[in-house]
């Protein structure tokens, strides 16, 4: 996650910002779920199908008790059209100890309105991400993130033109391309935290320059490695936030970074990056946060990074690089700053 201050024990602390991002994409779930509370009867098919589903989860907790009468819609974590009564939505995301487990049967492909999964932060005990979830073609939102997956990411997600969110960060996943996520043309929303990209070398680029659509790229601590590419083109002309944090990655910062002028939250930290700190990352209209410490050998004078306008920063950490000289007095123009990390 991007936005995050550092404190001495190297742990990270959210940014107000980011809690607001996905405080949206809670109301966004809330919006599909909310006809939960409308007297809409559902599909008999879909009552079938969700039965099914039911069936081939181990739920110590009971976390799926009311799925037991007529009417699906009135069930814990589904949500439904509220005119046609199809299900829309299944959202058992684990609130704590209520993990469920099992197996993940196709009975899904069953529910045709589907938009919506969120079966993160359960314990699913190590299976794979299943194939056919790459068929469930009308998602928009799925959500798999830190529930005991593992193995390769199915390569059929990349199927899913409809999907706008995706978040499939854990410890145990990993790929060995990208080229499926070229297939997500939809897509705005990319959480792939903590996945093992090592195979993946700079190919990851080529791939995400792919997704005109994308708002958000969080690829904290992934493996990556290699040089930052130089894009003959650029896609990312709706980015907001970049989080390439914990990585390998040894290169310079190419000047395409300081053309999204759309970019708000910027993490590069604690990779290998080196030379001149663009001075253009002053320049950007609506640029909030910028990390970029502890890389090691990053360059930059501050009497010359610190004339620029900076217009709306807030949180600026250029901590363990070269910084040389004095700052400006242009310095106390930054009127919006609230936290800065300069020091060696």
């Amino acid at each position: 996650m991007v936005g995050m201050e550092y404190n001495q024990t190297g742990y990270k602390r959210v940014d107000a910002t980011q809690l607001k991002m996905e405080a949206g994409l809670m109301l966004l779930k809330d919006c599909v779920n909310i006809t939960n509370a409308i007297n809409v009867d559902c599909l008999a098919s879909d009552v079938e199908a969700l039965i099914d589903f039911k069936n081939g989860l181990q739920d110590p907790q009971n976390l799926l008790s009311s799925w037991r009468d007529s009417n699906c819609c009135e069930w814990h974590g589904i949500g439904c059209d509220n005119i046609t009564g199809a299900v829309v939505s299944i959202d058992l995301q684990s609130c704590g100890l209520r993990n469920l487990n099992g197996e993940l049967t196709t009975s899904l492909l069953k529910l045709k309105s589907l938009r919506h999964l969120d079966l993160s932060y359960n314990t699913f005990r190590g299976i794979p991400i299943p194939a056919f979830f790459g068929s469930l073609e009308n998602l928009q939102y799925l959500n798999l993130s830190n529930a005991d997956f593992r193995g390769i990411i199915p390569p059929h997600i990349g199927n899913l033109s409809r999907l706008q969110f995706l978040d499939l960060s854990g410890y145990m996943l990993h790929v060995k391309n990208l080229q499926w996520v070229a297939g997500l043309v939809s897509l705005k929303h990319l959480n792939m935290n903590h996945v093992d990209l090592s195979l993946v070398g700079t190919d990851w680029l080529t791939a995400l320059n792919q997704l005109p659509s994308l708002v958000e790229l969080h690829l904290l601590s992934c493996s990556l490695s290699g040089y930052i590419l130089s894009l003959p083109f650029r896609n990312f002309t709706s980015l907001v936030v970049l989080d390439l944090a914990f990585n390998n990655i040894v290169s310079n910062i190419p000047d395409w970074f300081v053309n999204i002028t759309s970019l708000q939250h910027v993490d590069i930290s604690y990779n290998g990056l080196y030379g001149k700190i663009p001075l253009g990352f002053g320049d950007l209209p609506n640029l909030q946060s910028l990390y970029l410490a502890a890389n090691g050998n990053l360059i930059a004078s501050c009497s010359q990074l610190f004339k620029r306008r900076w217009e709306k920063i807030q949180k600026l950490d250029l901590s363990y690089n070269a910084l040389q000289g004095k700052l400006p007095s242009s310095f106390g123009n930054l009127t919006s700053l609230t936290y800065l990390q300069l020091g060696y």
